[in-house]
Formats: structure tokens, sequence, C-alpha cells
């Protein structure tokens, strides 16, 4: 089975399991449909990191995330007068993308552990086929563009690859990417590689330089991804693992952590009592994120600690189940996929695959047809900062694949775009399946919460989806919470996905409706 927030990804990833692949060669070629198929949420210019779990072995997590440019200081930033990162533009595109290389390290542990034979050719030939061929241009995509234009349109490369007739793609209209296509052939000749340290890396640099961007070709160069240990979680139902930093990783398991310590069987799905504890929960995780997670380098704690059983205890007990803790602001949202795959033979991959924002830094490269990411944006021109940007630093990264291992034999990959939402819809969609035993496409369904900003809206509150019982917003009001009420099916919800393995071999998958996404099962 495989789940993604785009049907056509979901359908590669499958057609490939169904043609002998295994989970990873699925998941390579899902996470290059998607990046032609949902090109305003990912790109082959963002970041990537996975979660593996081959039956018998722990889990092993894939941090394919880029470094800041050795140009990228503080001063140099400053030179311009500027007093923080842009968000848009070439001094935005200021760390090296890693998705490609996360994908070159798992086709060759794919090869040399599970047996994988399909060439690359075959993993990229259906993201070739929708970047030149086309796809049907979906309403997530064309209201985004919309309401993005006049921020971006005049940033090299953004008009003339996304808008047509100078307005964003109509729904239901063809929208191709021809320049992303002779890159993705490119890379299917020339091999993975060919992005850091080959022609396609010289292309790249001298773009990336003449748009005003401090990435040079020593940077692509320099640049691998890395194998991780994940993080794990004891739960009183299983192990749970997610990714260290300089991800988000830690918060999605803390919040995991409080709720095993905060059940009780009286909780229900759509009760105040339920959204109460998550929030309450993660307003305790995102303080120990926002102190401590950074590049791992420059921590000065071990993030594991923050899982051992009296951490955790000592963390429940500052959360009241009577009234709200007052609450300051996040991180703010960003889009980004997280897809899922399980095959045959149990291997299991949980990915995430990001521009960071809708389109990144706005900038798509003329040779190669990339769209770059503005990962580097999060980063501070303040030195005392938790993330000051330096040379060679790894940004804080919103992303966050999960899994689980299940003391009733059941294996769980599941995930969430989105940033601050990130770990809270992760948090309802797990609490959901796992404790209170819904399948997985009823969790995802159900109306979901945020706490913090979306797109748009400068207001930190609590917003719930319209679905939600008055009742509910009533309590929740009644404990101190400002609440907002969205859409009945609200996007800045994130896009979530699930697919749940059972002891038996049985499958079972859930997609979001707030997406334009499948479980497809074979």
């Amino acid at each position: 089975m495989v789940v993604a927030p785009n049907t056509l990804a979901a359908q590669s990833g499958l057609a490939v399991l169904r043609d002998g692949g295994n989970a990873v060669e699925a998941m390579i070629a899902a996470a290059a449909a998607i990046a032609a198929s949902y090109p305003h949420m990912n790109s082959i210019g963002g970041d990537g990191f996975w979660l593996i779990s081959k039956p018998g072995e722990a889990p092993r997590g894939l941090e394919a995330c880029g470094a800041a440019a050795a140009a990228a200081n503080i001063d140099a930033y400053r030179a311009h007068g500027l007093t923080a990162v842009p968000t848009r533009g070439g001094l935005a595109a200021n760390t090296v993308a890693g998705t490609v290389s996360g994908w070159q390290a798992a086709l060759s542990y794919s090869q040399a552990e599970l047996g994988g034979r399909l060439p690359l050719s075959r993993l990229l030939e259906d993201a070739i086929f929708y970047a030149k061929d086309g796809i049907s241009t979906t309403r997530s995509q064309s209201v985004c563009t919309a309401n993005r234009r006049q921020e971006l349109d005049q940033l090299p490369g953004f008009a003339d690859t996304f808008l047509q007739d100078g307005a964003a793609p109509a729904i239901g209209a063809r929208f191709q990417q021809p320049r992303l296509a002779a890159t993705l052939e490119h890379l299917a000749k020339a091999g993975l590689d060919d992005y850091y340290r080959g022609e396609l890396a010289r292309s790249i640099a001298t773009d990336l330089q003449s748009v005003g961007s401090p990435l040079a070709l020593a940077d692509l160069e320099a640049h691998e991804a890395v194998w991780k240990t994940p993080l794990a979680l004891r739960h009183t139902l299983g192990t749970v693992y997610n990714m260290p930093p300089p991800t988000q990783g830690l918060v999605s398991l803390l919040i995991l952590g409080q709720l095993d310590r905060l059940w009780h069987p009286a909780l229900e799905s759509l009760g105040a009592s339920f959204v109460h504890a998550c929030v309450e929960a993660t307003k305790q995780a995102f303080a120990v994120r926002d102190k401590h997670i950074t590049d791992p380098r420059h921590m000065s704690l071990d993030p594991a600690s923050f899982l051992a059983a009296d951490a955790l205890d000592a963390m429940t007990a500052r959360v009241s189940r009577d009234h709200a803790a007052p609450w300051g602001a996040g991180q703010g949202p960003a889009d980004t996929v997280w897809m899922g795959a399980i095959d045959r033979n149990g291997v299991a991959v949980s990915f995430i695959q990001s521009i960071y924002h809708e389109f990144g830094s706005g900038l798509v490269l003329p040779g190669s047809g990339i769209n770059w990411q503005n990962r580097g944006c999060s980063f501070s021109l303040d030195p005392a900062a938790r993330n000051p940007i330096a040379p060679g630093r790894k940004p804080f990264h919103t992303l966050n694949p999960a899994m689980a291992h299940l003391a009733d034999g059941r294996t769980l990959v599941y995930g969430n775009m989105g940033g601050d939402g990130q770990p809270q819809s992760q948090s309802a969609v797990f609490s959901r399946i796992v404790h209170m035993g819904m399948n997985p496409q009823a969790a995802i369904d159900a109306p979901r919460w945020l706490l913090g900003r979306t797109w748009g809206q400068s207001s930190d509150s609590l917003k719930v989806e319209s679905r939600f019982p008055d009742e509910t917003v009533l309590a929740l009001r009644a404990l101190g919470h400002q609440v907002d009420v969205l859409q009945p099916y609200d996007e800045s919800m994130g896009h979530a996905g699930a697919i749940v393995m059972h002891a038996d071999g049985l499958f079972e998958g859930g997609s979001d409706p707030r997406s334009d996404g499948a479980a497809a099962g074979w």
C-alpha cells in the first residue's frame, strides 16, 4: 500500500510495488512523481527525511536536508540592510536542496539490503511523463497560485513556470514543466549524484548565483545525505519513532508521551477533553522545541533525554485538565508532502519532502526548471538566537515523518504536512487509530484543530474545523482557549495520511480528504 496527498503519486508508488519493487523503490517513484504532480507543495529543489523499517531490525532514519551556503553569514545579510532573512528571492535560497541525495542513499540501501533491482529510469518514469505531458491542475494548486501570484510573479522564473497567460492555471487546465522533465531525464541517465557533483550541479550553481543566491558549486559538492538513529518513545501500546534534530520529531514524540500519561477511556474523538489534552501537551512540547532544537551540532542536551520516563512525568504534571495554559507564538505554517509505503515483506517507509513555504523561495532556475526551497528563511540574523545563520549550519526543520511498532504486532506509518500543524495532526491521527481503535481513514477524516497561525492569518488562536460539535467549542472556550472556527474540511489543517499493516499481513490505509490524494493498495 502507498498513501500520498496526490493520487498520481500514490498510483506511481503502487505501480512500482506491482512491478516487484519494494517500499523504498516505491517511495522514490512517488517522491519524483509528486514533484511533478503537486508542484506548489514540493520540488526536487527541497529537502527530505525518511524513516525506514525492515522486519527484524530497528528502524533507521535518513536526513536529506541541506546546510547553509559557505557565503551565508549574519554580516553578509546585514550588509544588504536586512534585519531578517527574506522569505522569498535569492537571499532566501541559501541552503542546499537535499531531497535528491536522499533518493540516492535510499536507492543504494534498497539495492544492498532489500534486493532492489528496478532501474532508476523506471522509478523516474512517471515523473518524467507528468512533467512533460502535463497534469490536470488541482484546485489546491490553482487557488494557491492565485493567492501568491502578486507576491511571487516578479521573481525569476516563477511566472514562466507557474502562470498561464499571466494568471494562475485554471482548475483542470493542463500544466506542464518541460524543463523539469528534461532534468529528470538527465538524472535517469547520469545518476542522481549528478545533481551535486556533475553537469546538473554546475548548471544549478550557475543559475543560483545569477538570481542572487549565496549558494555555490562547492556547497553542492560538499553535500551528502546522512543516516541517523531515530528517536524512540516507549509507549504503553508500543514504540513510536521519529527523526532527531534538526527536525521537530522530538515535539511529536513529546506530545504522544504526555498523552499516554493523560489518557483515560472517557476521552472521545470529538470531545473537548481530548482536544484540550492534546493542545496543552503541544504547548509543553513547543516550549522544549523553541528553547533547545536546532542543528544537533549546536545542542548542549541529548534530545533523547527529554523522552526519559521521569522527564515525561514532570512535563505531564504541568498540564492542567481544567484550564488552558498561556500561549505565545508558534513557528507558523509550511507546505510539504508526507507519504507512506509498506510492501508485502513488511518493509515500511515514512517519508516527507518539502520546499518550506508554498513555492519555496519562488525562484525557478532557468536551466533546470527547479523551484528552489526557502528553508533557510527560518534562520535568524541575531547571533544569540537559537538558529542563527552560519556557513554549513543546518536550519531548524518542521518536517518529521512518524512510525510506530505496536505491541499487538501492527506497523503504523503516518504523517502530515503543515509546519506547527504537523505534530498536532500526528497526535490526533495516532490517538484515534491506536487509543480509540478507529480505522485510518476515519481517523484522518475526523475534524482536526491547529494551535497557531495559518496562511494569511496573524492570530495564534486555537483553530478548529466547524464539524466539531458546538458543545465542544463552547467547552474549549470555557477552559480558556481562544477558539476560531474554520471551514468543515480546512486545508490549513494539513494533509495527513496513514497505513497500518496488521500482524496477519492485512493492510488498512487512509488519505486526507483535505488533499488530492489516495491510499492505493494491491
